[in-house]
């Protein structure tokens, strides 16, 4: 695909995306450079640049920023390699495929919020796991700051990976089958053929499941919300998260717009090597 017909296809959804987008950046910048609670909503105070200030030098902003980037870290990784296993695992079923299908998707089409609130259950007190740890490994699992964060990615790979299986697994579906036969003439082992012809073949899906995926590491809210309770002591605050309680909590709104402009230009500077490397894909294959 030539640098023309790419921005024949991609132009119309990068002009739409660009125009819903710049309006309400534009207001938030604005209204990030007012001094705004719900008080004085009518006459807001203008300070100029003094909110992104107060912002970047917030050391709970750093600590929200901080965890949601190990949330990336490890979550993105993980959804990645799990979708592969099991779209693996999938291809070389026959019988009751779509019985499989179905029960993997329900944690991904699951209402959010009604989902962590099973997840949590799961987990609490008196919940099934709670319940086995105890039993099989004399563990009493408690809420705290350790293990709220460590349940928090736990949720997000458990609800994220059917997505990434499902893409994967119609990857697996265009592999050239003479591709394969050739490896196995030369006597290459299953590794071998999936290291080798399988994983390159499924490069641009994987590029295009980190991009969703950091995307929506990045707003995070319903899960952390649930299953910290709005507890401060469990120390596992996204950037979204601090900022609603920034914004409800603490009332200060014009520093929550101005947390969230900071908020996107950061997801775009981190999507800006997928992004290219998504191109130099389309642009090679032509």
């Amino acid at each position: 695909m030539n640098r023309g017909t790419f921005s024949f296809f991609v132009g119309p959804s990068v002009f739409i995306m660009l125009s819903l987008m710049t309006l309400p950046l534009l207001a938030s910048i604005v209204l990030g450079m007012h001094f705004i609670t719900f008080r004085n909503l009518d006459e807001p105070l203008w300070i100029g640049f003094k909110n992104y200030e107060e912002v970047l030098g917030d050391p709970e902003f750093w600590d929200s920023l901080e965890f949601t980037l190990l949330f990336i870290a490890i979550a993105v990784p993980a959804r990645i390699v799990l979708g592969l296993m099991f779209a693996l695992l999938l291809d070389q079923i026959t019988r009751f495929r779509g019985v499989f299908i179905a029960a993997a998707l329900v944690p991904f089409v699951m209402t959010p919020v009604v989902g962590t609130l099973i997840f949590r259950d799961m987990f609490d007190r008196g919940g099934p796991y709670w319940y086995w740890m105890q039993q099989l490994f004399d563990y009493r699992l408690f809420m705290n700051s350790t293990t709220v964060p460590l349940l928090i990615i736990f949720h997000s790979i458990w609800t994220a990976t059917p997505f990434a299986m499902i893409v994967l697994f119609a990857g697996l579906q265009t592999l050239p089958q003479e591709s394969l036969e050739a490896a196995r003439v030369d006597g290459a082992t299953w590794l071998r053929q999936l290291w080798h012809v399988a994983i390159p073949h499924l490069r641009s899906l994987f590029i295009f499941i980190g991009l969703i995926s950091i995307m929506d590491a990045y707003r995070v809210f319903d899960s952390v919300f649930v299953l910290t309770q709005q507890n401060p002591i469990y120390d596992a605050e996204t950037i979204m998260y601090y900022n609603f309680q920034v914004a409800l909590s603490f009332g200060r709104l014009g520093k929550a717009n101005a947390m969230s402009v900071l908020t996107v230009l950061g997801i775009f500077v981190v999507l800006i090597p997928f992004l290219v490397m998504t191109y130099r894909e389309q642009t090679e294959e032509d």
